[in-house]
């Protein structure tokens, strides 16, 4: 996801490249945050070959920040 929140979209084979993982695992957590409505998909074609992109929709985004700030709170309360 912050791959996705980081940058305006990244295809599947360029997300699978960076996190170096197989198509399956990729696909599996690419549809769980597609449920969610955390990320928008958009599939086209670059001549010949399907091309599938992926980026963060705004309640994805506000997910993510909400995310960061627990986590930063979890952090302070370790001091």
């Amino acid at each position: 996801m912050s791959v996705l929140v980081a940058n305006e979209f990244y295809d599947f084979n360029s997300l699978k490249e960076l996190l170096q993982v197989t198509d399956g695992n990729l696909a599996s957590h690419l549809k769980a945050l597609e449920k969610e409505d955390y990320i928008t998909v958009t599939k086209s074609f670059i001549g010949r070959k399907p091309n599938t992109q992926y980026a963060a929709s705004p309640l994805g985004k506000q997910a993510f920040k909400k995310h960061l700030e627990v986590l930063e709170n979890l952090i302070k309360q370790q001091k």
